[in-house]
């Protein structure tokens, strides 16, 4: 993903130019509240529309097409995993017969977060949103969904560089394959049974009420799986991820200004994409109530926020690497800042920045990955201060990650009232979320490994 070092030839850009940024998220948060229909109609034009200018700004002001290129890159990248992932998860049809006790959610979801480290987190949503619907679907509230996107599409999937792109990015730059398992997996442990024991509480309490108004016993789940043969076509995708230019030098790829990108990863994912529909299980598909729509409104809404985040990223990049910013580089400053901008800015790129600045500060370079295995294992405190909150806090809003969107706009295919932008924070992240990364934070860099 898009990362900037501190040695950019290139003039950074007017603070003004965080405005479309800001415009963007707050018309994602207030248009389905305010204006909805007309949000519906012209999302899509709107993220162009706000997009654009910035790309224009880069190219004709700055005379910058290094970063107008890059972004482009990561984009294509991007939504050729997510697309694969979604259309490729959606031939498999999980029939059940039944209906889940909280126990049996939290199992649930359990599996989820263990599965998000195998599929990442956008296939283990897209896998398993439809059938938790299901299993709840005479009791499903907007809670459920919530801590679905807790568990399931952000904080189960930090155990591999597979789970999540910023640790997939790290693997690239030169962190070992398993370090993310060795080093975060008590943040792991300790995160979800947190979030599983108050979602166990709140659906307790919505079990109780549900068992009160009718009367009606537990029944035995019974599961039948359609569509065995999409787990090949998920199984393609995840290896292609590993078809990258840094992992295998002599792989195809586009050179540009030193970098090397891929493109034969992103062309197999999209044929893999198209095939995997043609054959996919007509019955998987109907029975998933498949459609383009979640895949469409990620693309449009993230090409929006890819090209506006630039100059935010950039800005906040020059002040990591400033001697200002490097005199507050610490492991509570690396969790908190890459956690908060996690929240709103793509975690890829933020994980990189904040990555790049400590490593800058011992006296590392980003750019070797000589470098940033010596950082791996001679500052783990500080990689995993970075690593776990560009993960964890990725479930604070739905821009946080990918995978978000995609489960609030299935849930709401499926007739159930999803908060908007703003309510899915203060009636949710902040209140059931916020306390968690803040216990987190004490536990393990205060009193574990401060």
């Amino acid at each position: 993903m898009l990362w900037l070092s501190a040695g950019a030839e290139h003039a950074l850009p007017h603070p003004a130019m965080v405005i479309p940024f800001i415009t963007l998220l707050l018309m994602i948060a207030t248009g389905p509240i305010f204006y909805p229909h007309f949000w519906e109609r012209y999302y899509p034009v709107i993220a162009l529309l706000i997009g654009t200018p910035v790309i224009l700004y880069y190219l004709f002001v700055l005379e910058d097409i290094e970063h107008p290129v890059h972004v482009a890159f990561e984009y294509f990248s991007f939504i050729a995993l997510i697309a694969s992932l979604f259309i490729a998860s959606s031939g498999i049809f999980f029939e059940i017969e039944g209906r889940a006790t909280p126990l049996t959610n939290v199992l649930f979801l359990a599996i989820g977060a263990v599965l998000a480290n195998i599929f990442g987190t956008t296939g283990a949503s897209i896998l398993l949103i439809r059938p938790f619907i299901r299993l709840n679907q005479e009791r499903i509230e907007p809670f459920h969904i919530v801590f679905f996107i807790f568990v399931v599409s952000n904080m189960g999937g930090s155990l591999t560089p597979i789970g999540d792109p910023p640790l997939f990015l790290g693997f690239l730059r030169g962190v070992p394959f398993f370090w993310t398992l060795t080093h975060l997996f008590p943040f792991w442990l300790v995160g979800i049974s947190l979030v599983l024991l108050l979602f166990y509480i709140l659906d307790r309490r919505n079990y109780r009420h549900y068992l009160r108004a009718r009367s009606i016993p537990a029944t035995t789940i019974r599961i039948r799986i359609y569509g065995i043969r999409s787990f090949l076509w998920l199984a393609i995708i995840i290896g292609a991820v590993f078809l990258d230019p840094a992992l295998i030098p002599g792989l195809p790829a586009i050179s540009f200004h030193g970098e090397r990108f891929s493109f034969l990863r992103e062309l197999i994912m999209l044929t893999v994409a198209v095939l995997a529909y043609l054959t996919a299980s007509r019955k998987a598909l109907k029975g998933n109530e498949f459609n383009f729509e979640p895949i469409r409104e990620v693309g449009f809404l993230f090409a929006g926020i890819f090209a506006t985040m630039v100059p935010a990223l950039q800005l906040i990049a020059a002040f990591a690497h400033s001697p200002e910013g490097l005199k507050l580089v610490n492991v509570h400053t690396l969790y908190w800042a890459t956690g908060f901008l996690s929240q709103f800015l793509d975690n890829a790129p933020t994980y990189l920045n904040f990555l790049a600045a400590a490593m800058g500060k011992v006296g590392l370079d980003l750019s070797v990955k000589e470098h940033v295995l010596r950082f791996a294992i001679e500052y783990p405190i500080e990689l995993m201060a970075i690593s776990i909150s560009a993960v964890f806090f990725g479930a604070m809003t739905y821009i946080g990650n990918a995978p978000n969107f995609m489960v609030r706009n299935i849930a709401e295919q499926h007739g159930i009232n999803m908060p908007s932008f703003a309510g899915y924070m203060i009636r949710y992240s902040l209140i059931f979320l916020a306390p968690i990364l803040v216990l987190v934070y004490l536990l393990f860099f205060h009193l574990i490994y401060g």
